[in-house]
């Protein structure tokens, strides 16, 4: 051990998960940081998007068959394991730990001098749930091959996205009254993503971490009702909270799967590790990164709030749709971080230049192209309740820049010849945005996509939403189609008048 600290100089880092929530993080702090990242996923596809995507290599393959893996690791002096199943299948622990065996024996014939992994806190002298005494279990089948593991134990990661913080989002905004099983008792320590990769990266210059299990935690112990108050009282809502004995971890599934996005069989293991007490039990951490001080729970929720409140959406953005006419999904409604998003994506004959100029030429006196009338009328209802309704108009009729009004709208970002987002200031129970964006196909082809944002504040929040989606179906199909057809009417009179 002592001479693989002596000679650690780690320049090349592999990081598998990096289409996941932890690893899609990392990359750019890795990057960042200035090491050499090569990236080890099973579909690149779900690459598309990432703005680090051009500054790492990238190898495919399954951890599940080790001939890809070793091929991956050759040349790498480090490398990070975030591969990680959840789900309430009876095989997951057996794929977890069979993935992990491989991934150490493959290091182990690549001469990988270091495996970071982050798994799950626990005591495990008691009796940890399946998915908890999984986690660890996967860090002593990474150890079986002799590589040095540095494992940090994390419990409830706080940040936007994250399934465990999600999880609570949900619950608290759209029950004000809730009905609590007793795992809403258990105690806690919450740690926010920020220092989670801050333990991640300094891992990898701190030798004395290497071969340790290292518990890391926010400076807060709670319990998950604490939590939900708390993100509660961030938000500005009053939450009630009754106790009940009933409720099994099953039963808690389904309820968990009604009220948030989170399925089922994803919500139950993470329920059943509830009934666990995850805090920190020693202090390794503090003595190994004194550097690294963990923030309170409540700065890491208005952190974690911030990244929508502010418009900072640009983790959420990528998905896996390839620029290709067969990829093009004509219209997607989901849920990501809090987030209810409506997608509409259409291939244009046209430019993007073309594109580009229609809809930043939207609003004013040109309109919102579809229905004007409703548009008209909402903003007549924003007034009456104090808004600023829609007589702002435009600055310019053509150009446009951040900061600028257009109607009841404010451009909060534009990249020329690619995007516009406009962030509403009607009055609204939440916050709300429309972006649109010209992917370049070839010069005459552009796949224009068209996204409507809205952040809802507590159940009324959600209510508003629902209550309005027939007309912004209908409102949002026609302005995603009209835009279409005046960006291709404005290439064909810009080519016309080319050739004359």
């Amino acid at each position: 051990m002592n001479n693989v600290m002596d000679n650690l100089i780690v320049k090349n880092v592999l990081v598998t998960g990096a289409t996941g929530y932890i690893g899609g993080r990392l990359v750019p702090k890795l990057l960042s940081a200035g090491y050499t990242v090569r990236v080890f996923v099973r579909d690149p596809q779900r690459l598309q998007g990432r703005s680090w995507l051009d500054a790492v290599e990238v190898v495919t393959g399954d951890a599940l068959h080790p001939e890809s893996l070793v091929s991956a690791m050759q040349g790498i002096d480090a490398a990070y394991y975030l591969i990680h199943s959840m789900s309430s299948t009876n095989n997951f622990h057996e794929r977890d730990v069979a993935a992990a065996r491989s991934f150490g024996d493959a290091a182990s014939q690549a001469g990988v001098s270091h495996i970071l992994y982050l798994g799950g806190l626990g005591d495990p002298d008691s009796q940890l749930s399946q998915h908890l005494r999984s986690r660890q279990e996967t860090g002593e089948a990474l150890r079986e091959a002799g590589v040095p593991v540095t494992e940090f134990r994390a419990a409830v990661i706080v940040g936007s996205g994250s399934l465990s913080f999600e999880m609570v989002r949900y619950l608290t905004e759209r029950v004000p009254v809730m009905v609590c099983p007793r795992w809403v008792f258990t105690r806690i320590q919450p740690v926010a993503i920020a220092d989670v990769l801050s333990y991640l990266v300094a891992g990898l210059s701190t030798p004395e971490c290497i071969g340790q299990v290292i518990d890391i935690g926010g400076k807060d112990i709670l319990t998950y009702r604490d939590m939900m108050l708390g993100y509660a009282k961030v938000r500005g809502l009053r939450r009630y909270m009754i106790a009940v004995p009933v409720l099994t971890p099953h039963l808690s599934a389904y309820w968990v799967h009604w009220v948030t996005p989170i399925p089922a069989n994803i919500a139950r293991p993470l329920i059943e590790g509830l009934r666990n007490e995850v805090i920190v039990r020693t202090d390794n951490a503090q003595r190994l990164f004194p550097e690294i001080d963990p923030i309170d729970y409540q700065t890491a929720v208005q952190r974690a709030l911030a990244v929508v409140e502010t418009g900072a959406l640009e983790t959420i953005w990528s998905d896996a749709l390839a620029s290709s006419q067969g990829d093009i999904t004509p219209v997607c409604l989901t849920q990501e971080q809090g987030l209810i998003i409506e997608r509409r994506e259409t291939l244009v004959s046209a430019s993007p230049h073309s594109v580009f100029k229609t809809f930043t030429g939207l609003g004013g006196k040109r309109g919102w192209l579809m229905l004007n009338s409703a548009w008209h009328l909402r903003a007549a209802i924003d007034r009456l309740v104090g808004g600023v309704g829609m007589r702002r108009g435009r600055r310019h009729p053509d150009e446009i820049r951040v900061g600028d009004a257009i109607d009841f709208w404010r451009v909060e970002a534009v990249i020329p010849e690619r995007l516009l987002r406009l962030r509403a200031e009607m009055k609204v129970p939440g916050e709300a945005w429309l972006q649109f964006e010209s992917n370049y196909l070839d010069n005459n082809h552009t796949r224009l996509v068209q996204t409507a944002y809205f952040h809802p504040k507590g159940l009324f929040g959600l209510a508003y939403w629902y209550m309005l989606y027939p007309i912004h179906v209908i409102i949002f199909a026609g302005m995603v189609k009209k835009l279409a057809e005046k960006s291709e009417a404005r290439s064909s009179n810009s080519n016309l008048a080319k050739a004359i």
